[in-house]
């Protein structure tokens, strides 16, 4: 039998938690930004993360070129998560960045199943937290844009 403090952990752990994080922050932003044209042209605060994400950071910022942009990503990415359902955008999928991370993981194809289920666990969790604080980030700068004390 597990005690208390072992089930919180495995709550604040849990995927389904950090996927509804996840929606109420870019809901929030949503309920927020009533403007979104007015993030356009505002670059984005870049937050130094885990040097492990790196390609995958350098591909979301070459696709999100203001925060505007990443306001549309983060509700498609939302959408997503949400209708269990993945639009494939060829020319997206064509791009350099994309190419190079999936050659960099092919190796890893080969691996356990329980490891390799563990590192993508691993890195669907820090793309969840990443994404959140990218909606929270993108809320502020609005509400610093409008003028809004937070």
């Amino acid at each position: 039998m597990q005690s208390a403090e072992t089930n919180t952990k495995l709550n604040r752990g849990c995927l389904l938690l950090a996927l509804r994080r996840y929606s109420a922050a870019v809901h929030n932003m949503e309920q927020t930004v009533l403007l979104p044209s007015l993030l356009r042209d505002v670059e984005s605060d870049s937050d130094e993360e885990d040097d492990r994400f790196q390609d995958c950071r350098s591909a979301a910022e070459s696709s999100c070129k203001d925060l505007y942009d990443y306001y549309l990503m983060l509700k498609a990415v939302r959408n997503a998560v949400e209708s269990g359902l993945v639009q494939l955008d060829d020319r997206k999928a064509k791009t350099q960045n994309h190419l190079s991370l999936s050659k960099t993981l092919e190796p890893m194809l080969e691996a356990d199943p329980e490891a390799l289920f563990h590192f993508h666990l691993r890195g669907l969790f820090s793309v969840m937290g990443n994404l959140t604080k990218k909606s929270q980030g993108v809320t502020t700068k609005y509400m610093d844009i409008i003028g809004i004390m937070h």
